[in-house]
């Protein structure tokens, strides 16, 4: 079996960064097919360059959107983010919450206690002991989901 191509090292710290181009080949502004200092692969530079080229060279949203591949919405939200945070605002995050907020550590470790004491105790029961004890009210799939067993991540090629 082939091992997959190893990417440049410039994509590999942008991808370790998030910042690498999902899909760089509908980039088609003529800076970027022109000059080989801006690169399509780095959505930060492409995301701001888009937006310099609408406020700078005064070229009409809809032309700048179709030369780098996005919709109009997608614009302006680069935009507000550049106007609101700066450089920093174009770098791509994740959206939402990071986690469970509610079914901590200290949470799951009561749980464990709870269960090793009395085997027989059901999920709601656990829900219920947890919001006496935390003061937290926890959806029963919720906790049925943080219990269950980890399973393995295989790597795909």
């Amino acid at each position: 079996m082939a091992k997959p191509a190893r990417l440049d090292p410039k994509a590999e710290a942008l991808a370790s960064a998030g910042a690498l181009h999902p899909h760089p080949e509908v980039v088609r502004d003529t800076v970027f097919t022109s000059h080989p200092f801006f690169d399509a692969n780095d959505l930060v530079q492409v995301r701001y360059e888009m937006v310099r080229r609408h406020q700078i060279d005064r070229l009409p949203i809809s032309d700048v959107a179709s030369a780098f591949g996005v919709s109009r919405p997608t614009f302006y939200k680069a935009q507000s983010a550049l106007a609101d945070h700066g450089l920093a605002g174009l770098v791509p995050r994740q959206r939402g919450p990071k986690g469970g907020h509610k079914i901590s550590a200290d949470v799951l470790a009561y749980i464990d206690q709870l269960r090793a004491t009395r085997p027989g105790l059901t999920v709601p029961q656990c829900v219920d002991a947890i919001a006496t004890r935390f003061g937290v009210s926890v959806h029963r799939r919720s906790l049925e989901r943080a219990m269950a067993p980890k399973k393995k991540r295989y790597d795909t090629p």
